[in-house]
């Protein structure tokens, strides 16, 4: 992995009776987004985080907390730290691959969160014959592994020279798709309404494309950022036409009409992954040139 990442975790993969030494990094990271601190607007000074009784309002040490389970409204069970500890289930520090499976198998409503899965130097040649393995039998390997705490199912499957880790949510941990939509009228769209639905969405087919997807939010953000710092106007908020009811076949009918084919572009991968120089990068880029001549010292969120 390139210098600067750090390894979240470290130890072997697992696959018959053949291993071989990886590390996960992190492949979606939030690090990058805009933080503020909590400042005393008086002092113009950051504020520390104070842990109150919630009947006695007085303060309470470090030294002085422990865990509690409610049982019943404002009745706990202390449970101490080292009890907690020794629920943590023994780690061998091995991802074991438990079966291989079609790629496309695992709903993806069961997707946590993602990682890169890298080779040592000693087990390069065992970690690419499995990773060419299962691309060329198109299957992904579902692996167990004791993971931050947990117990944890990953999901393996190969990527440019690599693998990406991703890890699952429980079943519990997924809420029904039949509840969610329980509500959902029985309706049964035919004739002119669904050929038009059909037209609209073959004249917008496309390729997926992250760089197109602009984060508004962080952008604005990073304005704002510059703005206070060269003690320019803020700017100001765009007005947003909110859409509204109308008929569903007068609207299906006017957005067939008017709408244009989409032109291709190539598909967006991780291997190029911010390499598009979005607004927002150009507004953090601003930000930072603007802070760095006023000599205006940055700090990180705690």
């Amino acid at each position: 992995m390139a210098s600067g990442h750090r390894a979240q975790w470290k130890g072997f993969l697992k696959f018959g009776e053949v291993s071989c030494g990886v590390a996960l990094y992190t492949a979606a990271s939030t690090s990058e987004r805009i933080t503020f601190n909590s400042i005393n607007k008086v002092t113009g000074n950051r504020v520390n985080r104070v842990f109150i009784d919630s009947e006695t309002e007085e303060r309470v040490e470090r030294e002085d907390q422990t865990k509690g389970f409610e049982i019943e409204n404002g009745q706990f069970i202390i449970i101490d730290p080292e009890e907690v500890a020794a629920t943590i289930p023994e780690s061998n520090k091995t991802l074991d691959v438990q079966a291989f499976i079609p790629s496309s198998e695992v709903d993806d409503i069961y997707f946590d969160k993602p990682y890169y899965l890298t080779p040592d130097k000693m087990g390069a040649e065992a970690f690419a014959a499995l990773r060419d393995g299962m691309r060329k039998s198109k299957v992904a390997a579902i692996a167990r592994a004791v993971l931050f705490r947990r117990m944890r199912t990953v999901l393996i499957r190969p990527q440019g020279n690599g693998l990406v880790a991703t890890t699952l949510n429980y079943d519990y941990e997924v809420r029904s798709s039949r509840k969610a939509f329980e509500e959902m009228p029985k309706l049964n769209i035919e004739g002119e309404m669904l050929a038009l639905a059909k037209h609209i969405i073959g004249t917008k087919r496309g390729e997926f494309d992250p760089a197109s997807f602009e984060d508004r939010y962080e952008a604005a953000l990073a304005e704002l950022v510059k703005a206070k710092i060269e003690g320019k106007a803020l700017p100001k908020r765009k007005s947003v036409e909110v859409s509204k009811p109308s008929d569903l076949l007068a609207a299906l009918r006017e957005s067939a009409g008017l709408m244009k084919t989409a032109s291709h572009k190539p598909k967006r991968t991780a291997a190029n992954a911010n390499a598009g120089t979005g607004r927002q990068r150009a507004a953090r880029g601003a930000a930072e040139k603007a802070a760095s001549s006023k000599a205006v010292p940055q700090r990180k969120a705690s």
